[in-house]
C-alpha cells in the first residue's frame, strides 16, 4: 500500500482520490468482518466482484459531484443538500443497477459524494477546508432526520431514538470528527492501522444493526488489543474469523477508512 499512497494524484483532485480510496478499501486485506481478496466477510449477498462492479459505476459521479459543487458555489451552505441529494440518489440507481440491487456503496457515496461536492465549492482545497464546509451544508441533518421524527421506519432512527447514536448524518453533521481525531495517530505505512483505529472508536451503526451495542463493543475492544498488543496478518486472519462467527461487519469504519484516505491526500 505505501506505494499507492505515494503515487496519489495532486491534492485538489478529490474525485480522482475518492475513486483511489475505493479501490485501496476494497483492495486491503484481510479485513475483518468485510469483503476483501481472502473472502466475503459476514456477508453472503456481496463478494469482491460484486464490488468491483460497484466501484466501476460509482466512481464517474465523483466528477459530478465536484462540477455541481463548483455550479452552485455561491449559494448558502444551508441550501446545498436539497441540491445534492437527487445527485446521490441517482448515483445509488447505478450502484443497485450494477449490484442486482445489493447495497455495496451507500454509505460510501453519502461520505466521498459530500466531499467531492464540497471540493467543488471551497478554495484552497484542504482536509479542514473540506470538512468545514460539509459541517456547515449538514447542520441541523441529526435533529430534521432522526430526531424530529415520530416514526421508527429505519434503522437510522431507531438507533437515534433508543441509543443516541447519529450514524453517517451525525459524522458528516460533525466534519467526519471521528476521522480527524484518529488521522494523526495513523502510521502511514500501514492501512491496516488506519482501519483498526476507527475501528476502536468508530460507534458503527452497521454493528449495531447486526449485534446491538454489545457487537458494537466486541468490536471496539478487539481492536482496541490488537493495536495496544500488536498485530500480524495472523491475527488479523483470527480477528475476520471471530467477526466472521458472530455476523459481525464493520461497514461504517470502511466507508471512514475512504474519508481518511481523501483527507490525508488533500493535507
Amino acid at each position: 500500500m505505501t506505494g499507492l499512497l505515494a503515487t496519489k494524484p495532486r491534492v485538489t483532485d478529490v474525485p480522482q482520490l475518492a475513486e483511489e480510496a475505493l479501490w485501496m478499501e476494497l483492495e486491503l486485506t484481510p479485513k475483518p468482518g468485510l469483503v476483501d481478496k481472502r473472502n466475503n466477510g459476514s456477508h453472503r449477498d456481496m463478494d469482491h466482484a460484486l464490488f468491483t462492479r460497484s466501484i466501476a459505476a460509482i466512481v464517474p459521479w465523483f466528477s459530478r459531484f465536484a462540477e455541481l459543487g463548483a455550479e452552485h458555489a455561491g449559494k448558502p451552505a444551508e441550501e446545498q443538500l436539497s441540491l445534492i441529494r437527487p445527485m446521490g440518489i441517482a448515483c445509488e440507481q447505478a450502484m443497485y443497477a450494477a449490484t442486482g440491487g445489493v447495497n455495496t456503496h451507500k454509505g460510501g457515496i453519502f461520505a466521498l459524494g459530500l466531499l467531492c461536492f464540497a471540493a467543488g465549492r471551497v478554495n484552497p482545497v484542504t482536509s479542514d477546508s473540506l470538512c468545514c464546509e460539509i459541517s456547515n451544508i449538514c447542520q441541523g441533518l441529526v435533529e430534521r432526520e432522526l430526531a424530529g421524527r415520530s416514526g421508527r421506519a429505519t434503522a437510522g432512527e431507531r438507533q437515534y431514538q433508543e441509543l443516541g447514536l447519529t450514524g453517517a448524518r451525525g459524522e458528516a453533521q460533525s466534519g467526519f470528527a471521528t476521522v480527524r481525531k484518529v488521522l494523526p495517530q495513523w502510521n502511514r505505512h500501514q492501512l491496516h492501522d488506519l482501519l483498526l483505529r476507527l475501528m476502536a472508536v468508530n460507534q458503527d451503526s452497521n454493528l449495531v444493526s447486526r449485534g446491538g451495542l454489545d457487537g458494537l463493543r466486541y468490536v471496539q475492544g478487539y481492536a482496541k488489543d490488537v493495536l495496544a498488543n500488536g498485530w500480524d496478518r495472523k491475527i488479523l486472519n483470527e480477528m475476520d474469523n471471530a467477526l466472521i462467527a458472530r455476523h459481525l461487519s464493520p461497514g461504517g469504519s470502511a466507508d471512514l477508512l475512504s474519508v481518511g484516505i481523501v483527507l490525508d491526500g488533500c493535507g
